[in-house]
């Protein structure tokens, strides 16, 4: 009887899951719940900065509202002794220099509470992503301490906001171009990618046609007389820049194409555009104002600015790869999707940025209604942009072949070394 008894024993225990089968089941169990988590995780987040970029565009718009029409709707602001005789002091410019100390305030604090965040895991992230009421609390407390501030103070911020603006502008710089090289080195061919040859060039000829376009029409609508010379001189040296880019990038110690600076040259005309729109009415030199058909075009131009600059705050907050020393670092599965600090830091300078806009970089800047950006300060420094964006993407262009050759010369010179020091 045990004779039969002990296979069938033996049967029912192999049947059973060994003792390692039961842990690993565990782990992949684990794994599986962690992935889950993982993933709902990033899903808010990437959910959370288009809440901020919503609050951005609401700050932005609370601005423009405290600028022209706070002193006539706003009559609880007589009240408040740091708003002066008539709460004249917490409208026009320096209402709109409150309301972006206010908006600075909140992304600052928000920076300092999520920088150095790496997984998804930790409080800050949670911090980040959720506790939406709190920050609400946070949001209102912060906007309205600028409005308890004697005007001097706000004076102080508005010189620190000029140089914040200013850096803002440069991130927002450095993000375009990295973007631009990205797009060349996804569009053009290697011997990898032999299909993308006939768009890469298509697209080249795109942006160069409407650069030159672009030149053309800037000539005609702003530099018809000999009275324009300063918009003559502003376009002229923007066909220049562009003719110059063309031949770096076709230089044969170079050779890395058209469709970069083709792209690059498309954006300097926006920001040459951009200068010369900027500039006082002139009814010798625009002939769009002259024409005095400007009461839609400019609503609808004001609006369109406002969402650039949200769209330029929140695209540049996001692209903190851009700014990193080292790009080869490898993605694990519970690192943040994007660098929180460096996105909050972004929105407090965007903050600096959009006040500087409202008032047109002038501290004493009375802008008419539905206007933005517009004065000599604003001209001046989209072409300071225009002349920097293009010493950077041309520097980009030859600073390979700079250090190429420096290498070069310094193996030459060591060869040389041990040529001499050999019997």
């Amino acid at each position: 009887m045990d004779q039969y008894a002990r296979p069938a024993e033996a049967g029912a225990v192999n049947t059973r899951p060994s003792s390692s089968e039961v842990p690993q089941r565990e782990v992949n169990s684990r794994l599986e719940q962690n992935r889950i988590d993982y993933s709902r995780e990033k899903k808010k987040t990437l959910q959370a900065r288009y809440i901020y970029g919503i609050i951005f565009l609401i700050i932005n718009l609370k601005a423009w509202f405290f600028r022209d029409y706070g002193q006539k709707v706003l009559s609880h602001f007589y009240n408040i002794k740091a708003c002066g005789i008539d709460g004249q002091d917490c409208c026009h410019t320096l209402g709109v220099l409150r309301v972006s100390l206010g908006c600075f305030i909140f992304f600052s604090v928000m920076f300092f509470t999520t920088i150095k965040t790496r997984k998804l895991y930790e409080a800050r992230s949670s911090w980040h992503s959720e506790w939406w009421a709190l920050k609400l609390v946070l949001l209102i407390v912060s906007m309205a301490v600028p409005f308890f501030l004697h005007s001097k103070y706000i004076q102080i911020y508005g010189e620190f906001a000029r140089v914040g603006a200013g850096v803002f502008l440069v991130l927002q710089l450095v993000s375009v171009i990295e973007f631009i090289t990205w797009w060349n080195s996804y569009w053009m061919p290697d011997e990898q990618k032999k299909q993308s040859c006939s768009l890469g060039l298509f697209m080249s000829t795109v942006f160069y046609v409407a650069s030159v376009c672009g030149i053309v029409v800037m000539y005609a609508f702003y530099g018809r007389k000999i009275e324009c010379s300063l918009n003559i001189f502003f376009i002229t040296w923007t066909a220049i820049l562009l003719i110059v880019m063309m031949a770096m990038s076709l230089h044969s110690k170079v050779n890395r194409g058209l469709l970069s600076s083709g792209i690059m040259a498309s954006y300097l005309v926006f920001l040459c555009w951009s200068a010369i729109r900027s500039e006082p009415t002139s009814d010798s030199c625009n002939k769009e104002k002259a024409n005095g058909n400007s009461d839609w075009t400019t609503i609808l131009s004001f609006l369109f600015a406002i969402g650039a600059i949200v769209m330029a705050t929140f695209s540049t907050g996001i692209d903190s790869q851009s700014f990193q020393f080292r790009k080869d670092n490898v993605q694990e599965e519970d690192d943040i999707p994007y660098d929180y600090g460096f996105f909050h830091l972004v929105f407090a300078f965007g903050a600096m940025y959009f006040g500087m806009l409202f008032i047109s970089w002038n501290l004493n800047n009375s802008a008419r209604k539905w206007s933005i950006d517009v004065g000599w300060a604003s001209t001046w420094v989209k072409i300071v942009n225009e002349w920097f964006a293009a010493t950077i993407y041309s520097w980009k262009l030859i600073s390979p072949t700079v250090r190429q050759t420096k290498v070069m010369d310094h193996e030459d010179s060591v060869r040389q070394g041990v040529n001499v020091a050999l019997p």
